[in-house]
């Protein structure tokens, strides 16, 4: 039994939930979001909350319940609270800034690295070596902060690079003379 799955979702005042044709849609003050349906899953919404349950005893179904869940999770929290990532830039000479629906990261590249934001992101510099991204749908913000991340990874020498907020580079030691 998924621990997971059991825990019905529970929607705050503000926010409704429908499921038509196949999709949930889940409204709520910062926008709207969708997830469609598994076949292996059964949604009932009712009085606050939104529970999920295996439709049979497959394990497939079993699989699918804890993860469905969890989406639903996801789509509830994104439209009441939202998701950011930050990601923190260390290097000489490193530096990100936003203009408009772009971003401009100079990562010591003989060119400058343009980065379009998508549909439905936000990015912020509240400093040139700070990025703040925050959006509703918390897939696309993880997505849109690892393709940043992507053009410069952290190194293990000097830890120059993009990295996320909280992450830990495994430092090694240089040569020996």
């Amino acid at each position: 039994m998924s621990r997971i799955g059991k825990k019905p979702v529970a929607v705050p005042s503000g926010v409704t939930a429908a499921i038509a044709d196949g999709a949930l849609t889940v409204k709520g003050p910062k926008g709207t979001l969708t997830l469609s349906l598994a076949d292996d899953v059964t949604y009932k919404v009712e009085d606050g909350s939104i529970s999920v349950q295996p439709a049979n005893d497959t394990k497939r179904a079993r699989a699918f319940w804890g993860m469905q869940r969890t989406l639903v999770q996801n789509l509830v929290t994104g439209v009441t609270e939202g998701y950011t990532k930050v990601l923190e830039i260390t290097g000489v000479g490193y530096r990100a800034s936003s203009q408009g629906k772009n971003l401009k990261l100079q990562l010591g590249y003989s060119h400058d690295v343009d980065f379009a934001v998508p549909e439905g992101i936000e990015i912020k510099t509240p400093d040139n070596t700070t990025i703040e991204i925050s959006g509703i749908d918390k897939q696309k913000v993880g997505q849109v902060a690892a393709e940043i991340r992507r053009w410069r990874k952290p190194e293990p020498y000097k830890g120059k690079g993009i990295k996320y907020r909280g992450e830990y580079i495994f430092r090694k030691e240089g040569k020996k003379k």
